[in-house]
């Protein structure tokens, strides 16, 4: 039961991919069949919405292992194409996203929506990085030239 209280039902094999889900499903005995209601009071029902479905697409095709590190910003060159088209989503879905994966305890999720957002950072400079998260700059332009200082050997990397 998603944040505003509207019910997904959903496969109990489906269900078992949280982490979370899984632990509270064992309380229940054996051959209970009785429709069992998880309370998920920090998801959104539009997230949920996007949890299960991805949830229920791993079931039938599983993701490929996202190799560390990323071999590509792009993320069709990383994982299979209805991945990629899945996690094209806006910032603030994709950071709800990785709560919700993270919160139900559901790491292929979670791999999917980290690796989304270290290829929005890949081969960047910080000033795009800042931009692209709307990040504010709150060093003074002498603390930037410091820390560049004592982490030079970074960006020899």
């Amino acid at each position: 039961m998603s944040k505003e209280g509207d019910p997904f039902p959903v496969d109990m094999e489906v269900a078992k991919m949280s982490e979370l889900v899984k632990s509270m499903l064992e309380d229940i005995e054996e051959g209970d069949e009785e429709v069992t209601e998880i309370p998920l009071p920090n998801v959104r029902s539009q997230i949920l919405k996007k949890v299960i479905e991805f949830c229920q697409h791993y079931k039938e095709e599983p993701m490929n292992e996202i190799e560390k590190p990323l071999k590509s910003s792009e993320m069709s060159e990383v994982v299979q194409r209805w991945y990629a088209d899945f996690i094209a989503v806006e910032q603030p879905v994709l950071f709800e996203l990785i709560l919700a994966a993270n919160f139900m305890d559901i790491k292929p999720l979670l791999d999917l929506t980290c690796a989304t957002v270290a290829s929005m950072i890949k081969g960047r400079t910080p000033e795009e990085i800042r931009q692209t998260f709307n990040i504010t700059n709150d060093f003074s332009p002498e603390e930037e030239a410091q820390v560049r200082e004592e982490n030079k050997w970074c960006e020899e990397a």
